[in-house]
């Protein structure tokens, strides 16, 4: 199982400052359609980010523009 702090690692490429718990993101995959994965986390002190990642594939994202 993985924990939301190590989630959001996956989706941040480096570690995090802290999380928030692991929910369903109610949307496939836009490259295989597996189920999609959100966490809210700090990357910094001053920046909260939502991430969102495959649970079957690579893919991950986050709601920055």
């Amino acid at each position: 199982m993985v924990t939301p702090g190590k989630l959001a690692e996956l989706i941040e490429g480096e570690p995090i400052l802290e999380a928030e718990d692991i929910t369903d993101a109610n949307r496939s995959c836009p490259e295989c359609d597996g189920d999609v994965l959100a966490v809210g986390y700090m990357p910094s002190v001053t920046e909260f980010v939502t991430g969102h990642k495959c649970q079957e594939c690579d893919w991950s994202d986050d709601d920055r523009e």
